[in-house]
Parts: structure tokens; sequence; C-alpha cells
């Protein structure tokens, strides 16, 4: 006679189906990120807008989400699931909506940071939801799920924008969201039914820590996003924002270790586990949107590459990310997750490392490699590390820790893109320099170069002057791709040396078998 597992070890296919349905609405919030990326130009004419006001369709989306993510653990804890994922899927299909019904920059501005806002809520309620709901011996199929939504939808955002760009137009990037979007929003007011509100929480809800976190988070958002390109504390905007981030973080900080009631509990952080979890998913966070933003603007700069074809080529690292999962999810059950970690950092090094000899000849074949390395190295270290992270806090302390944690990989994210900008802008300058220096009539390369240009050119004016110009170009392509071959440079050193920090982390608990602090 087969053994019947016990109750607590089952899951009900009522909850399973609607875990599911709040993935598909985490993956959404997640790749509206980057949706935009590999179209920003074709929004930019269509709304008539400057190039310094273009970036800000991104940024105010990341602005708002960074604000909300840790705000969700206690809302979740106030409202309940269910009533807060919701609001969140309604909210963000709404602004959704909005967005792709707005006529000038400034209303696109305001309803992306609407629906950063409010789709915000959905991605670390997913993650506590996995780990409050599934019995200890499903995480390994339960964390390749959500690993893997986090990781393929902000790579595949430019794929599916280039995509919907290319066969409708900008607006379909965000009338897509609508019929899911009402969808999720119907079916998780239908089938969740994980915990209870506790409406008496809001009427102790700090609205002074929220006004210090959003000063803190938003003002610091904005100053690693514009900073690389306004000279930093030379900008003045950057230099008030740095000011208010500083005074506002120490205002929050005294505030949630002092309130009776904090808006985020970073209590959580006293447990090893999660304090390492959330370093390395910090981390990790680097790589993920640095690479998911650096591919992309190489593709775009240096080959001309259209929105669409973007897509095309970066859909690589996405695809073998799908294909590793499942194997995630069975080695976790029999290697130490340390291991798995290391491994994973050190193949995203390698990936990396490979880039380091880019030339403005790369196409889809040269990247070929580097992105499946990139792939797997990615899902090899993310996996593990929200088991590491959430899988043995007590169910009293998931909901908040999952906002904090959710937070670090996207102040990983914006720490990357901040360093990223920083070193191709110094390093193009610097190579710009060396090869100008080098480019002189003493270089027979460059005479000859020079002649076939004023040859070639002959008969269309001044030929000499046109060629010199098409020479200065030559050079400052090529220190541009040299300035990229940097930065790949810097990423793999960094995940090299985090890979061998791995192995000095205690052993983390198994997935055999049951018990453990959350269960």
């Amino acid at each position: 006679m087969s053994a019947v597992p016990p109750a607590s070890e089952r899951i009900q296919p009522r909850r399973l189906f609607a875990f599911i349905i709040m993935v598909f609405g985490m993956f959404m919030s997640i790749l509206d990120i980057q949706i935009v990326s590999a179209s920003l130009s074709d929004i930019q004419a269509g709304l008539s807008a400057s190039s310094s006001e273009i970036s800000w369709v991104q940024t105010a989306y990341l602005i708002a989400e960074v604000i909300a993510i840790p705000l969700s653990g206690f809302l979740s804890r106030a409202l309940g699931t269910r009533m807060l994922f919701a609001i969140s899927a309604f909210g963000f299909t709404v602004s959704s909506l909005l967005c792709g019904f707005a006529t000038s920059i400034e209303q696109m501005i305001l309803w992306r940071a609407l629906q950063g806002f409010l789709g915000a809520g959905m991605i670390p309620t997913v993650f506590a939801s996995a780990y409050l709901i599934f019995p200890r011996t499903k995480f390994h199929i339960v964390a390749p799920i959500i690993g893997l939504v986090a990781t393929l939808a902000p790579t595949v955002g430019p794929t599916v924008g280039g995509y919907i760009t290319d066969l409708m137009s900008w607006h379909w990037l965000f009338f897509i969201n609508i019929v899911p979007g009402i969808g999720i929003t119907v079916g998780v007011l239908a089938l969740v039914d994980f915990d209870q509100p506790n409406l008496a929480l809001l009427d102790r809800f700090d609205w002074w820590g929220l006004l210090f976190m959003a000063g803190f988070l938003g003002s610091l958002e904005y100053v690693l996003e514009e900073g690389p390109q306004y000279e930093w504390l030379q900008d003045t905007s950057v230099a008030v924002c740095a000011a208010v981030c500083f005074v506002a973080a120490i205002a929050f900080f005294w505030r949630v270790l002092t309130a009776e009631e904090p808006i985020v509990d970073l209590y959580a952080f006293s447990n090893r586990n999660f304090a390492v979890g959330s370093t390395l998913q910090f981390c990790i966070g680097i790589g993920l949107y640095g690479l998911t933003y650096i591919y992309p603007r190489y593709l775009a700069e240096v080959r001309g590459y259209s929105a669409l074809m973007i897509g095309e080529t970066v859909f690589v690292s996405g695809a073998t990310m799908f294909l590793v999962a499942p194997l995630i999810g069975r080695l976790m059950q029999k290697v130490d997750l340390r291991y798995m970690i290391c491994f994973g950092l050190v193949v995203f090094a390698l990936g990396s490392w490979q880039m380091t000899w880019i030339t403005r000849d790369y196409d889809f074949y040269e990247l070929l490699v580097p992105q499946i390395l990139r792939g797997i190295g990615m899902m090899c270290a993310m996996v593990p590390t929200n088991n590491i992270a959430l899988a043995t806090l007590a169910p009293e302390r998931v909901k908040n820790a999952s906002g904090l944690y959710n937070l670090m990989r996207n102040l990983g994210g914006a720490v990357g893109l901040a360093v990223i900008n920083q070193v191709l802008n110094e390093r193009t300058d610097l190579h710009i320099s060396r090869l100008q220096d080098r480019v002189g009539w003493g270089n027979t390369t460059a005479v000859e170069t020079l002649n076939n240009f004023t040859q070639r050119l002959q008969g269309m004016g001044d030929a000499t002057l046109m060629a010199m110009k098409q020479l200065s170009q030559l050079v400052h392509r090529q220190a541009v791709v040299m300035g990229y071959g940097d930065a790949f440079f810097l990423l793999a050193l960094f995940y090299l040396a985090l890979s061998v920090l791995i192995l000095f982390v205690n052993k983390p608990p198994s997935l055999q078998g049951g018990g453990g602090d959350a269960h």
C-alpha cells in the first residue's frame, strides 16, 4: 500500500493555481522595468520629448518601485495577501492604460511612477507567499519558478518590447498589460486565501516613516541614475538629492529603530542567513540589471541595431535561463547551495571575461556563448540565494523580510548601472585621449586610412575635412568599444572575487525533509 504524504506536505490545487496567477503578476511588474528600454527612441519621437526627459520613463518607474517594495511587507500584514495583490494588479493595469494614452512626456512620467508604485507590491508578495504556503520539501520546485521569473523578466524585457514596438507601436508596450492585469486581479480575488488581514495595523501606520523612507530611497535612486551623466555632485539637482538622501537616511533609520510599529522591520538582518542572502542578492542585482543594460546599449550605440534586432540578439540569455531552471531545482536537493552559488558566480564571471575582447564587429554569434554563460550563471546564483535568505525565517518575519530582500536586488541594480555608466564615461574619455595621441602624422596606418577616406570622398566638397571627420568618428567608436571591454572586465573581476567569498559562508540548511524555522 503506497504511503500517503502527511497533510502538511500536500499542496492544495486551489493554492497552487492561485500562486501561478500571482507569479504572472510579478512577471508583468518586473518585465515593465525593461520593456521600454529598447523602444525609448520611439516613445521620445511619439511624445516629442528631449533626450534628457525620455530617460525619466524608466527612472520614474524605478524610483516609485524602490519606495513601494519595502512598504509591501507592512501592507501585506495589514490588508492580507489577497487584498494587497488585487489592489496592486488592478492599479498596475489602470496606470498601464493611462501610460498608453499619454500625449505628453509629463503625463507619461506621472503614469509610469504610478505604475511602478502600484505594481511593486506584487513582487515581494509572491516571494513571501512561496515560502509561507508551500512545505519545505517543495521548495526545490517553487524556488526555481520565482528565481526564473525574477531573472527572466528583466532579461527578456528588451526582446518583448522590441517585438511589440516593431509589430504595432510603442503604445502597445502598455496596452498589452490590460487583459492579463484584469485576469490576474479577478483570479487573485477569487482564489487567494493564504492569510487574514489585520486592519488594526493601519491605525498605527507610520506616516513619518513612509516620508523618510521615500526621501531616502527616492533621492538615492535619482543620484545613482542621474549622477554618472551629470558629473555627480557638480550638478545642482544631484547634489541637492544627495543631501536629501543623507538627511532622510538618518531620519529613516532613527524612525524604524524607535517606532512602535515601524514601516519596515530591519531586525530581519539579525538573522545571519537572511543578511548573507540579502548581500548576495544586492551583488547579483548588479550583474542582472547591469548586463541587461549594457548589451542593448552596445548593440544600439556601436552596431546601430533597431529595437527588434536588439531583442532578437539578447533573447539568448532568457532562453538559457528557461531551459536551466528545472535542472537547478534538482541540483538544490543534492548539492550544497554554497557550491551552486559559487559555480554560478564563476560562470557569470567567465561570460563577462569573454566580452573583454569585444570589438565593433561583435554580432549575434560572438555574443552567443557569453550570453549562454550569463544565463546559466544567473540562475545558479539567484535561486539558491533565495532559499538561503528566506527559507528558514519564522513565518511572521517572511512578509517584511521579502520586501527588504527584493529591495536589495533593485538597489544592487541601481548601483550597478551607476558604476557601469561611470566606467563607460571615464574609460571612453581616456581611450579617446590615448588614441588621439597615437593617431598623428607619424602613424603610417592613420595616414593611410586618412588618405583612403580622402580619395573616397573626392568630388563631395572639402574631401580632406570630411575625411578628418570620419577618422575622428572611427577613433571615437573604437574608444567606446574599448570602454565596454573595460566594463566587462570589471564585472568579471567582481564576480570572481565574490565567488571566493561564498566559500566562507556557513553551510545553509538542507532542503531535504521537513522542519526548519519556517514550518
